[in-house]
């Protein structure tokens, strides 16, 4: 997959029935970046409620569906947060661990922390196209953190000068749909590769103590 996504997601190799020249767009340029933020803590009135909240933490599910955290309504107004709409891209904006620079995407309307940025959804692009793109970054989105030798934080206005290189629609959509078949095997590997060694668990600890003898 790895290699797929540096040679696709570059033009280094083109699928059939596809040519001509890709364009190169900073992301602010097609679309708008918002980040979220954090009702009060110490008001219950605005927890608990029945909008998704989404932490910075939860960047980690890849394919965001559903989120632990919930705010109220009256939460939603009294906080920077907002509701975005399903399909974002998200990005993890600070962390000193593994979230900073982390990319998401969320497949349901929820609202966000104020540690991610979310790229809003536009018939200029393929969400998936994006979200793969990005993702593939992750080491590129780190370095160009502000902050004393990249460990700050990445902002808004760097998100959206980012550079990506836009085939045509369909194109960025027949992409997409080649990596989303390698992540739908990778899965089903890693599920087999999990089993097997749950299995081989079980079997040391039968045999390895004499409750299970060899013939």
């Amino acid at each position: 997959k790895q290699a797929a996504m540096q040679q696709l997601l570059t033009g280094q190799q083109r699928l059939p029935g596809f040519s001509g020249k890709w364009e190169t767009k900073t992301i602010g340029q097609i679309t708008e970046c918002v980040s979220g933020g954090t009702p009060n803590t110490l008001t219950p009135a605005y927890w608990g409620g029945d909008v998704r909240w989404m932490s910075s933490g939860e960047l980690n599910l890849k394919v965001v569906s559903e989120v632990d955290g919930r705010i109220t309504n009256i939460g939603l107004e009294n906080s920077s947060t907002k509701i975005i709409p399903a399909f974002c891209v998200l990005v993890g904006l600070a962390g000193q661990g593994k979230t900073r620079g982390t990319v998401a995407k969320n497949v349901v309307e929820l609202c966000t922390n104020q540690s991610i940025a979310a790229i809003l959804p536009s018939p200029l692009f393929s969400t998936d196209y994006l979200y793969y793109n990005l993702d593939s970054r992750y080491d590129e989105l780190r370095s160009l953190s502000t902050g004393d030798g990249g460990r700050g934080g990445l902002n808004l206005s760097i998100i959206r000068s980012l550079t990506v290189p836009f085939p045509t629609l369909i194109e960025q959509i027949a992409i997409a749909n080649i990596l989303s078949d390698m992540d739908s095997e990778l899965t089903t590997l890693e599920t087999r590769r999990d089993k097997a060694r749950q299995l081989k668990q079980g079997m040391m600890q039968e045999l390895l103590t004499g409750r299970i003898r060899l013939l």
